[in-house]
């Protein structure tokens, strides 16, 4: 009888770091400083402050860094969970295409680089984690397909405890029995709800579903390192993460192409703070811009047609706080259209108060694309201007996929942007050490 569980397990805990080819290991070294950049930039923000404090609080003594942070150093779970919500705050980081209800870079890095830190391990050990939990998060994730989250959970809440177990226990050094025990407690930590979305309030607990999954990763594997157990059966079983959490599962999806094919060339970087189901809108008003030389005073109206999800959970026409904006399709195109939407410092708190960015906000219509779009998440974008033409573009990729990759400049210019006010000329030091992390012994200095 096939047991996925065991198998991820084994999977993850047999993968070395020569068994990666120098793609992957590039791949994964991008996740890994871009998510360094996020959480940077993450710090300043009020909902991170708070969380920032109580892992303080609770966790002063050990050797792991919040990244970016004045303050002692913490225990390993505290610094995953600041970390990881940190890493969540401004929708500014990295997913996958196609996507699978997981974030690699929020999830993996914060247990991965705690342990790492707590443990003195290396650069090769910390890519190698992070790649065996981008594996098995993905795929668990990609089974769902989306069900979770249609269902009202927030998908990454659910799958990211997971991954982390993996990343977290690839460092501590689990045998496969261990870690199959890592990842039976880890369903037992999954969670997270879409209520935020359906209420406009409290959207605040999105980051900290991220924090969660992280510390619920360094959770579950130390207590599996110490002979604490979990259900061997915890992904596919009867009562076991699929089938409680999803209405829709392929369990095919857990282990396919598993050993031979490496889900972590699926990263998706964010060149937009905004959320995965307006990336395709954004894109597409910056290309209409450039190839038409309009401005925002121009535009009449808009219409955008993309996914159901987008024309109702993402359909919100009037944002109440930044953290909802940026999960608003309406704003953020229109945003777009007055501001830099690659700029963080676009999405201040003056742009919710912004008058025309808040009258073109209520001109942008999102609808279903009838036919669908051929590809998911892509958008078809309609302008229309005042003098009476109509401009459209319909975007499938937009800057970060697997399709449009961001080059080594590209990636610089994000991390400069969003470590700046931390680090100044020094984060071009940073990038360059992160970018080459194969090469480092320890890891104690990354964050500080």
């Amino acid at each position: 009888m096939a047991n996925e569980t065991v198998r991820l397990a084994e999977y993850a805990t047999s993968l070395r770091y020569e068994d990666l080819p120098p793609e992957v290991v590039q791949r994964a070294k991008d996740c890994i400083t871009d998510t360094v950049a996020v959480i940077v930039l993450g710090n300043d923000l009020p909902w991170s402050r708070i969380v920032a404090a109580y892992a303080q609080r609770i966790g002063a003594g050990g050797r792991s860094r919040i990244l970016g942070a004045e303050g002692p150093t913490l225990h390993a779970p505290a610094a995953a969970l600041a970390n990881g919500t940190l890493a969540h705050a401004f929708e500014s980081d990295n997913l996958t295409k196609p996507g699978a209800g997981v974030h690699p870079g929020a999830t993996l890095l914060p247990p991965g680089l705690a342990v790492a830190q707590e443990r003195g391990s290396s650069g090769r050990a910390l890519i190698t984690a992070v790649v065996a939990g981008f594996e098995v998060m993905y795929r668990i994730g990609f089974a769902t397909k989306h069900s979770n989250e249609r269902r009202g959970f927030h998908a990454p809440g659910t799958t990211g405890p997971f991954g982390a177990a993996v990343a977290a226990g690839v460092l501590l050094g689990l045998d496969a029995p261990r870690m199959t025990n890592a990842l039976g407690i880890a369903g037992s930590l999954a969670g997270g709800l879409m209520e935020f979305a359906r209420s406009g309030t409290g959207a605040m607990v999105k980051r900290l579903h991220l924090g969660r999954a992280a510390e619920s990763g360094v959770l579950a594997a130390s207590l599996a390192a110490d002979g604490f157990t979990g259900p061997r059966s915890v992904i596919e079983g009867e009562a076991g993460f699929l089938k409680v959490f999803c209405t829709e599962w392929n369990l095919d999806d857990v282990t396919r192409g598993l050993g031979s094919e490496f889900a972590t060339l699926k990263l998706c970087l964010k060149r937009f703070p905004v959320h995965m189901t307006a990336q395709t809108a954004v894109q597409a008003v910056l290309e209409l811009q450039a190839d038409h030389g309009f401005t925002g005073t121009d535009v009449d109206r808009v219409t955008v047609a993309g996914t159901e999800r987008m024309a109702t959970i993402n359909n919100i026409a009037d944002p109440t706080d930044i953290m909802m904006a940026q999960y608003s399709i309406p704003f953020c195109v229109a945003l777009a259209l007055f501001r830099d939407p690659r700029d963080p410092a676009s999405f201040d708190d003056s742009a919710l108060s912004d008058a025309a960015i808040r009258a073109m906000c209520g001109r942008v219509t999102i609808i279903v694309a009838d036919p669908p779009t051929k590809v998911a998440g892509a958008s078809i974008v309609t302008i229309l201007l005042k003098d009476g033409r109509s401009v459209t573009k319909e975007v499938d990729e937009f800057n970060g996929t697997p399709a449009r990759p961001l080059d080594r400049a590209e990636l610089r210019e994000k991390f400069m942007t969003l470590t700046r006010a931390r680090y100044g000329a020094a984060a071009a030091g940073l990038f360059d050490r992160l970018q080459n992390l194969e090469n480092e012994a320890d890891l104690g200095w990354v964050g500080a």
